[in-house]
């Protein structure tokens, strides 16, 4: 156990918490950050080829430019860039340790972390931001079939699909983008989704490419239709012609993600669930009802996770470092 008692922890080490962390250490406190994966481990967890959707200067944090030959920058250079970020910084994080539990109070919490190994190691730190993003929960279909090893929920390359039949499942950006990527890499691929059409936030040149392949034939679709069962060599789906069972190798459930909303509740958080759960948290400060507990990042939206990405949550270590500063090195 640590007998260190760091100013601040941060809870997540995406480009967010890295943001609240080098935000906070410009103010002169002691920062350390933990994650239960990699630098940046939702991002390295896209598909492999991924293509932001917005330019390099929306994705700059500590005041670092983020140089790229390409309007719009790739996964391999937004990892790249954020590393150099947290090299230039001398970030203190620690990779690769689960919080399991949050104990203590303002001015004095531990944090209680697992590392892969299954050893406990407990940080001390006199406030805490979480940053904790949404990418590692999925959102679960319920059905049948759903545990079997054929089903996915994150889609990474295509390559191991080729001329196979592939179910995706989902009608925006992740769903549109697997499903084009498969088809020209080979495999014969499905979508489903239970929308008319579809969803009106995908992107203004992706959504023609995916309307013009299922016009064509080349990808099968089925709207206003859901997936009732998954089987080792078939999906059962309800369509509005009646149910279909289709041929199948492999799954992917493109359906969204959630923040970790038991977590924040197992601290104290309130959730208020008249407002998408977004935890209860002061916006000037954006510090929690939990005296010492901030929120930074998508967590802050609640369910609406498609109203805060990097280019805005970014921004939030700024607001928390303003307070950080006041209440522990008493700046005015």
């Amino acid at each position: 156990m640590s007998n260190m008692l760091f100013d601040v922890l941060v809870i997540g080490a995406g480009p967010t918490g890295l943001a609240c962390a080098i935000d906070a250490q410009k103010e002169g406190l002691r920062v350390v950050l933990v994650d239960k994966g990699c630098v940046c481990n939702s991002l390295f967890h896209y598909p492999a080829h991924m293509t932001f959707f917005t330019t390099p200067e929306l994705l700059e944090i500590g005041n670092m430019p983020f140089s790229s030959p390409n309007q719009k920058p790739t996964r391999s250079e937004a990892l790249e860039y954020y590393r150099k970020v947290a090299e230039h910084y001398a970030l203190d994080v620690r990779q690769y340790h689960h919080v399991d539990r949050v104990s203590g109070s303002d001015g004095d919490f531990t944090v209680h972390t697992t590392d892969r190994f299954g050893r406990a190691q407990d940080f001390r730190a006199k406030k805490l931001i979480v940053s904790t993003g949404y990418y590692d929960l999925p959102n679960y279909l319920g059905i049948p079939g759903e545990d079997l090893n054929k089903v996915h929920h994150y889609y990474d390359e295509p390559h191991p699909y080729f001329g196979l039949n592939v179910l995706v499942i989902g009608g925006k950006n992740s769903a549109a983008i697997a499903a084009l990527d498969l088809w020209r890499h080979g495999a014969k691929v499905t979508l489903v989704h239970r929308g008319e059409t579809m969803h009106r936030h995908v992107k203004y040149w992706i959504l023609p490419d995916i309307n013009n392949r299922i016009a064509n034939g080349e990808i099968a679709a089925y709207f206003a239709s859901t997936v009732k069962q998954i089987a080792e060599d078939t999906v059962t789906l309800n369509t509005p012609q009646g149910e279909i069972t289709l041929a199948n190798d492999f799954v992917f459930a493109l359906t969204g993600y959630h923040p970790d909303f038991d977590f924040l509740e197992r601290m104290g958080v309130a959730l208020d669930s008249d407002n998408s759960r977004c935890p209860v948290c002061t916006p000037e400060t954006l510090e929690s009802n939990v005296k010492g507990i901030y929120m930074a990042g998508v967590v802050v939206a609640g369910e609406r996770t498609n109203e805060i990405f990097i280019e805005n949550g970014r921004f939030h270590g700024a607001l928390i470092a303003r307070d950080l500063a006041v209440k522990l090195l008493g700046k005015s």
